[in-house]
């Protein structure tokens, strides 16, 4: 059995097709096909349900691909293990909510120094962001503190200020109230922290609307659909150039600690390590930021 076989495997398995394992991989589909009929003969066993509409996995075959996760991750950290030190390289996933205004001091530091490490961004919101790195399907995250899973390792980024942000017209905390709660998804740190501020308000907001990305809930904000909770550092430009309105909420709901996570099990590559590294001597030029704003 090779490690390709599993490889492979593991695309069918999440693709749900040969042809579209065959055009990722720049295979023929026959090539595909081979290697999965292989691995089966091999185990002696079906892996895959074929129908119509593709192929799904079997029971048998949901159990390899429990294994082939750990084989395959574990294949990953052994060739981490041995990479030198001083010049790491490989790959490191990296997760984000997409306020993290500061990441591209961190970012920018890191790729200048270590060229030869492949990194990759991925955002979401810290409730599935926490669930990832859990799961190993990343290195670690960028996320809003909270009561973390017992097995996460947690290092303090710098700390920050939320706002309520609403659009130029001045108006009251009160008329402010009622207005529609622009926001990210649920799993959200921030979003949870206006919402208990509500609840303990007893307001039962007007509506709440989901967006995916930053710029369009203050973009929407600015055109007055409604508010939103976000860290005064992204929006200080905005309410600089009088496109909107910051108000204060309580220090019990606005200020926030922006951390980083990963596995406590997790071999400390040397990329890792590199990384942690940089996002420490990062936090003096964040926090001159910070205080610039």
């Amino acid at each position: 059995m090779e490690l390709k076989d599993l490889e492979i495997f593991q695309l069918v398995a999440e693709k749900g097709t040969i042809t579209e394992v065959a055009k990722e991989l720049n295979y023929v589909q026959s090539n595909v096909t081979s290697r999965i009929q292989k691995l089966e003969a091999e185990l002696n066993t079906p892996l895959f349900h074929r129908h119509r509409r593709g192929m799904t996995l079997t029971p048998e075959g949901k159990k390899l691909l429990s294994y082939s996760e750990k084989i395959l991750k574990l294949t990953d950290e052994m060739k981490k293990a041995v990479q030198n030190h001083d010049e790491p390289t490989g790959k490191l996933e990296i997760g984000t909510v997409e306020t993290v205004y500061h990441l591209p001091i961190i970012l920018s530091s890191y790729i200048k120094k270590y060229k030869n490490v492949e990194l990759s961004l991925f955002t979401g919101v810290t409730e599935s962001l926490e669930k990832e790195v859990l799961n190993h399907k990343l290195d670690g995250a960028f996320v809003t503190k909270s009561n973390f899973h017992p097995e996460l390792e947690v290092f303090d980024v710098f700390d920050e200020e939320l706002v309520l942000i609403s659009d130029c017209r001045e108006r009251t905390m009160e008329e402010l109230k009622h207005e529609p709660f622009l926001c990210f998804s649920t799993g959200c740190g921030y979003r949870a922290r206006l919402e208990q501020w509500y609840k303990d308000q007893n307001i039962a907001p007007q509506k709440i609307m989901e967006f995916g990305t930053l710029e369009t809930i203050l973009r929407s904000v600015a055109m007055g659909l409604g508010v939103s909770f976000v860290p005064k550092s992204a929006v200080s430009h905005l309410e600089q150039s009088g496109e909107i309105r910051c108000h204060r909420l309580p220090e019990q709901y606005s200020k926030v600690k922006t951390v980083f996570i990963r596995r406590k099990d997790s071999y400390l590559t040397a990329s890792m390590e590199k990384f942690l590294e940089t996002i420490e001597k990062s936090k003096e030029a964040i926090y001159r930021n910070l205080e610039s704003n």
